[in-house]
């Protein structure tokens, strides 16, 4: 099971609230996941998630996106929320012959002007229309980005953005996806294994701890970095 930390960051009122979870948990057979998780994610308000590997960051982003249900607790969602997801990966069969525009178009009907602005969004405009399985693995994250974003979402949810990309792509990245919620002045939940560089684009941080884990641990390290 996950315990979890946040920071402590004060909300004004008159924010527009796009998600509350409170007292969430989430079971799979006899194991929580998750559990006693609260957070909330505010109209162009950036919170990350960071923590080990099996606390659950993925199940709570999913969660979040109302993917999988919650054993326990409660998520109140906007009720105009439009949300974009930003998978951790996505594996594609080279056999499969799917080009950068129809992945972007695999989840709806876009014109082709909706199309090329999300691709110039994410700097992937003048790539043209190769398969997806000749990209590298910064295009790649970039295009997922750009799916994302072409219904202009008031919620992104990012698992891992820069997984798999070098530290360069990992700065453009981390610039683009800035860019991005200030134009949309969306929400946006990113999850992170960094955390000094989580603790460096934000204040606004929940931590989630597997059972297995000392979260005096957790807390002497973060206590360091900052």
């Amino acid at each position: 099971m996950a315990e979890k930390m946040t920071a402590s960051v004060t909300h004004q009122a008159g924010e527009t609230e796009l998600v509350v979870a409170s007292n969430i948990g989430i079971k799979r057979g006899e194991r929580w996941i998750i559990r006693h998780v609260d957070a909330q994610v505010n109209q162009g308000e950036l919170l990350v998630v960071i923590g080990a590997n099996g606390a659950g960051k993925s199940t709570f982003a999913k969660a979040i996106l109302g993917l999988i249900e919650v054993t326990e607790g409660t998520i109140k969602r906007a009720p105009s929320i439009k949300t974009g997801y930003v998978p951790q990966r996505l594996t594609i069969s080279e056999t499969l012959p799917i080009n950068v525009r129809r992945l972007i178009t695999l989840t709806g009907n876009y014109s082709t002007e909706q199309i090329n602005d999300a691709l110039s969004a994410v700097g992937l405009q003048r790539l043209g229309n190769p398969p997806v399985t000749t990209l590298s693995g910064g295009e790649m994250q970039r295009l997922l980005l750009a799916r994302a974003l072409i219904d202009r979402p008031s919620l992104m949810v990012l698992d891992e953005p820069t997984q798999g990309v070098d530290m360069a792509g990992s700065g453009v990245l981390y610039d683009l996806i800035e860019d991005i919620r200030q134009e949309l002045n969306c929400g946006v939940v990113m999850i992170l294994h960094d955390i000094e560089k989580a603790l460096d684009i934000t204040e606004n941080y929940l931590v989630l701890v597997p059972h297995e884990h000392d979260s005096a641990v957790w807390i002497s390290l973060l206590n360091h970095v900052c």
